[in-house]
């Protein structure tokens, strides 16, 4: 039977058995709901530490210092649609794509950093750890339970996908984490290659297609055009320098 006494519902989710053993004590002296607060509070701190600890989110722009105006295209309503978490509970993914250095991967990060703060499980790596990390496990049982480790959370976060090429078994490896993930869990992925271009990224792999097809599948895609930031940025940091050292003379 559900209980009615939303206290003790609360005190119930916490599993606090000590403070329901003496229930009607703890009540009657009236300092169960600051308790209950207390309790909460610090579970949720507790574990969104940890969460963020195993997520490998690393440094990234917040979202409020993205530069909006500086890509010559970018679908910012699709972006701020994904941040309101709901492909998480349809467990479709998102493909975020354009040239180096138009801001994909700042944009996936916080995406991913605002799924860590509403509660769901992330894990953050490039296309190049994970196919290494995978491919340099020599035996089926520690593949296995190295699959099910990026198959587990609720939102895996692969970047760079398209930067280097991989062989046959980078690709089948990929195809079945992918698949293991498929309408279960979400997905988001940067890459500077259409996915017209992934046999290029995948040369000879049989399963690209399948691949590709699982990953666009409800997915949101958000295209990116412009120039690279970081390199607008190493210009006006070389003009200041040049400013200061003709001032300085």
């Amino acid at each position: 039977m559900k209980t009615l006494d939303p206290l003790l519902a609360r005190a119930e989710a916490l599993r606090l058995h000590g403070l329901l053993a003496h229930w009607p004590e703890a009540v009657a002296a009236g300092w169960v709901e600051p308790l209950l607060g207390w309790e909460e509070d610090e579970r949720a701190r507790r574990s969104l530490e940890r969460r963020l600890k195993e997520a490998h989110i690393g440094r990234f722009k917040p979202i409020c210092d993205f530069d909006w105006g500086w890509p010559t295209r970018c679908d910012r309503a699709t972006f701020e649609a994904l941040m309101s978490l709901d492909f998480l509970a349809e467990a479709t993914n998102a493909v975020l794509v354009g040239p180096n250095g138009v801001g994909k991967t700042t944009l996936a990060r916080n995406l991913a950093h605002q799924a860590l703060v509403h509660g769901h499980t992330v894990l953050v790596t490039s296309a190049g750890q994970l196919l290494g990390d995978l491919a340099a496990l020599d035996s089926d049982s520690a593949l296995r339970r190295r699959l099910r480790h990026y198959a587990a959370p609720s939102l895996l976060l692969i970047d760079e996908v398209g930067y280097l090429s991989y062989s046959n078994r980078h690709a089948d490896l990929l195809f079945e984490l992918i698949s293991r993930r498929y309408e279960q869990k979400s997905t988001v992925v940067t890459t500077n290659r259409p996915f017209a271009e992934w046999r290029e990224v995948f040369p000879n792999a049989a399963c690209v297609v399948s691949m590709v097809d699982r990953l666009m599948h409800n997915a949101e895609i958000v295209a990116i055009e412009g120039e690279s930031y970081r390199v607008k940025e190493a210009r006006e940091r070389t003009e200041q320098r040049a400013k200061q050292r003709r001032g300085a003379k």
